[in-house]
């Protein structure tokens, strides 16, 4: 790699999804000049105006200043960036492989395709995508091969860690930085980029490749058997009388345990848990680990036996009928605080019910656009207030503040049965029992 020059570092980072927008404007924040590759040309234009292309919160407002700034802009073309960049980082998106548990790997390799043919000086290749281990050995080899600088261009790894809704934040002040280097020289340009959260105390892991490649889903894999085993915990609680927001808060209590993502619910979704679970189960099969196998195996199990109970329990609340009933979906969106609704527990279970004869409607405060192009069949509504009308059973399934809001009082006037399913558990079940809803909770007495 070449020495550091007087010159701000040049930052390149390419693919322009969820991680790439928050990865350009960051390094923009940190105060590097950066190019982002985008190929889409509808999302180059938004980008270039300042818009995300995705709804995550402060992410707009962070984009706009340093596109405005002239610190940040957007290309589609490889040729403007290849020896202009100090770094490059692979953002590029892993998705689950069609008709496997593998993660697909293409748009990573097309990035190869496009960028190592233009690499002729030193430069530093760093990922961040989460990859099965030993991809970036795999990557390294095509740059060398494929580049005219050849094994001048060094490739690290450098795994993102950001909970969607909290994009911003954890882009700006990581909780940790992990480093998957294989040069003191790799470590240091990695140190530069990230002086600042560096500076702020975010504690910096160094190790090798397949280490940095491992964390990502190990953490993932991590979160996701802590969900599923709280998701079993509620199974207890249902077959005993017992309250499993009480339980969660007494291991909670435990330091070895912790409260975090130890909420039960109808389990966990979204574009990254389900498919990098699934591609971990595949790598450790293609490494002969089949202890992993066997226990992944389970909490993905668990995680979709959670909501057909959901599904279970409001049948049991609609007097075991389906046919003629009107249910009320609040929620799209996996979580809260996103428009992603890749793999989200509401829409299965609102898909679940509509198969079963019911009448279904969805709303959904960000989600609703990319709702309607998963599930069109579903009926949709403009607020929560006409999503409810007529309804026989009203389904909470994403846990936004609006659905917190409701005046339950207010709600039953225009619902044809006050029946609520809580399956977030977050509603306040008192004030919902005392304006006459029938309330249900998986989980909860």
């Amino acid at each position: 790699m070449s020495e550091a020059t007087p010159r701000p570092l040049r930052i390149a980072v390419i693919g322009t999804g969820y991680l790439g927008c928050n990865t350009s404007a960051g390094m923009a924040e940190f105060g590097f000049d950066v190019i982002g590759v985008e190929i889409d040309e509808h999302r180059l234009k938004l980008l270039n105006d300042g818009k995300a292309p995705l709804y995550e919160p402060g992410l707009d407002p962070l984009l706009k200043k340093h596109v405005d700034s002239g610190r940040l802009r957007f290309t589609s073309d490889y040729r403007e960036i290849a020896d202009w960049a100090d770094v490059h980082f692979i953002c590029a998106g892993t998705p689950q492989l069609e008709g496997s548990e593998a993660a697909d790997l293409s748009q990573l390799h097309s990035v190869v395709d496009m960028l190592a043919p233009l690499l002729t000086r030193p430069t530093l290749v760093v990922g961040r995508s989460t990859v099965p281990v030993g991809t970036s050995k795999v990557l390294e080899q095509r740059f060398h091969s494929e580049s005219p600088a050849g094994s001048a261009v060094e490739v690290a790894w450098q795994p993102e860690f950001l909970r969607e809704a909290h994009g911003v934040d954890d882009t700006l002040h990581p909780d940790r930085l992990v480093f998957g280097v294989q040069s003191a020289a790799a470590e240091a340009r990695l140190r530069e980029v990230f002086a600042t959260p560096i500076a702020e105390g975010s504690p910096v892991v160094v190790c090798n490749l397949p280490t940095a490649e491992l964390v990502k889903g190990g953490a993932n894999a991590f979160l996701a058997t802590k969900i599923s085993f709280i998701n079993a915990l509620a199974e207890m609680a249902d077959a005993t009388g017992a309250d499993v927001t009480q339980l969660a808060d007494a291991l909670g209590y435990d330091k070895r345990i912790g409260r975090g993502m130890l909420n039960a619910g109808p389990g966990y979704g979204g574009g990254c848990l389900p498919k990098d679970l699934r591609a971990f189960m595949h790598r450790a099969g293609e490494l002969g680990v089949e202890e992993v196998i066997t226990l992944l195996r389970e909490v993905d199990d668990i995680n979709h036996h959670r909501r057909g109970r959901i599904v279970d329990v409001t049948h049991d609340a609609l007097g075991g009928e389906w046919i003629g009933k009107n249910v009320t979906v609040l929620g799209a969106a996996f979580k809260a605080g996103t428009d992603d609704v890749r793999d989200s527990p509401a829409l299965d279970v609102a898909g679940r019910i509509q198969l079963h004869g019911a009448n279904v409607t969805v709303y959904d405060p960000e989600a609703m656009e990319n709702a309607r192009k998963v599930r069109p069949t579903l009926r949709y509504a403009p607020t929560a207030i006409e999503a409810c009308r007529e309804a026989h059973a009203v389904l909470h399934l994403t846990e936004w503040p609006e659905f917190r809001e409701l005046d339950p009082v207010a709600l039953s006037q225009v619902v044809s049965t006050p029946v609520v399913v809580d399956a977030r558990l977050n509603l306040d079940a008192a004030a919902w029992r005392a304006a006459g809803w029938t309330y249900r909770a998986p989980g909860k007495p």
